[in-house]
């Protein structure tokens, strides 16, 4: 079978283009069983793309987490406060790698050590382009604590330390329930004994 590659823009508008920018498309594309598809309108969120980072302490075998104001979980029952790790929008050319710990420093006053690429993924691909560079990085998490962020920025952030099996039950008891540190602490569960072996030196 060939696969469809092709992709048919007929309109293309900006509805809004502020702190985040709409775009609506008209658009037709190529179809699994040959030709293309009807017209379809679709609605695509645009707000760059990030990166974060879990910052892992292989000696104490405990994370760095942050807790902020997120207006996207505003009805949650629990409140709109939510369970995270560091993260950052890319600024034009800068190497996520370079992102990682900038937002490191300002998100949670950490400086990283070395840094393990988790992979690339689309958070909400039905509707936003937005895509994030997820790492593990090592950290000494007996620092990790206080309020950070940028205050230009508009950001309130908790930082605190917790245990793997303390994160773990969290996320087992729906705490944490965004999809970032969630993806995070499950690869850290399957990566957690290498990671400690291979970050057992200094580097």
């Amino acid at each position: 079978m060939t696969l469809p590659r092709r992709v048919a823009v007929e309109a293309h508008e900006v509805c809004h283009d502020g702190f985040f920018r709409l775009e609506r498309f008209r658009l037709r594309h190529a179809l699994f069983a040959g030709g293309m598809s009807q017209p379809l309108t679709r609605e695509l969120f645009e707000r760059g793309h990030a990166v974060a980072v879990l910052p892992y302490d292989p000696v104490r075998d405990a994370v760095v987490l942050i807790e902020q104001f997120r207006i996207g979980a505003l009805q949650r029952a629990a409140g709109p406060w939510l369970i995270e790790i560091v993260a950052g929008i890319v600024g034009g050319d800068e190497p996520p790698e370079s992102v990682a710990r900038r937002e490191a420093v300002e998100e949670a006053g950490l400086c990283l050590g070395r840094l393990e690429k988790v992979g690339r993924f689309y958070v909400s691909p039905g509707g936003s382009s937005e895509s994030i560079h997820l790492y593990c990085g090592e950290v000494d998490a007996s620092v990790a604590g206080g309020i950070h962020g940028l205050v230009e920025e508009g950001e309130d952030i908790r930082v605190f330390a917790e245990t793997v099996d303390g994160a773990m039950g969290r996320l087992a008891a729906g705490e944490i329930d965004s999809a970032i540190p969630v993806i995070a602490l499950q690869w850290l569960a399957l990566n957690r004994t290498r990671l400690r072996r291979d970050w057992a030196t200094p580097d």
